[in-house]
């Protein structure tokens, strides 16, 4: 591991805002988020695979009636977004990092109002299919963690990724969802409004490549 990389790790390690194995809270944290982090009962958001986090700050910023979690293993990642949100002293913003099979340590049943999937890694190869963030396995993962009522959303270059979800949804876990819309061209549509025109250094890259943004959005039954 690069200097930069660990002395990242090494500041990440001494921030409130980031939550992370080692860290006495890991694990703890579960069922109490808005009490024991946010001291407040405010809706909770997830952004999972959040990366650099831009998604989540930019959320934070726009919304400080709600609190947000962005979750990722990379903690080189997450610096950055946790740099942004103390810098602009943005109190209702907090990074996890954990394996998304670890949410379930991290997050009671129903804990979380919301959950944002954001350009993740397609895993195009058939065998990597388990590991794609909204394969079935995951899709169940998020379900117990997720209200009732709560909100999945999806934004993704990648077609093929897109596809596929969609193709989950609809026939492997046909009647087990509600509510569900979704576009291949998010830009050209209007769905776009559910997306708060927050847009990641990746979607921006697309864009101006002339890629299309898919995106959906469903709720569980």
């Amino acid at each position: 591991m690069g200097r930069s990389k660990l002395a990242k790790f090494a500041a990440i390690g001494e921030r409130e805002n980031v939550v992370e194995p080692g860290d006495e809270r890991y694990g703890q944290l579960k069922g109490k988020w808005r009490a024991l982090h946010f001291d407040n009962n405010k809706p909770l958001i997830l952004e999972v695979g959040c990366g650099r986090g831009e998604y989540t700050v930019g959320m934070a910023r726009l919304f400080p009636e709600k609190n947000f979690i962005g979750s990722d293993i990379k903690g080189a990642r997450l610096w950055k977004g946790s740099t942004l949100a103390e810098s602009e002293d943005l109190s209702n913003v907090a990074f996890l990092r954990t394996f998304i099979e670890q949410l379930e340590d991290n997050f009671d049943t129903d804990e979380v109002d919301e959950i944002w999937i954001t350009f993740p890694d397609p895993r195009p190869r058939d065998r990597d299919i388990k590991r794609r963030l909204t394969s079935p396995r995951f899709l169940n993962l998020y379900q117990k963690i997720l209200k009732p009522d709560g909100i999945l959303h999806l934004k993704t270059d990648n077609l093929a990724l897109y596809a596929f979800t969609l193709e989950t949804l609809q026939h492997e876990l046909k009647g087990k969802i509600r509510d569900l819309l979704y576009t291949d061209d998010l830009y050209t549509s209007d769905l776009q409004q559910h997306t708060m025109s927050i847009y990641t250094t990746y979607e921006k890259r697309y864009l101006a490549e002339g890629v299309p943004i898919k995106y959906l959005q469903f709720r569980f039954n």
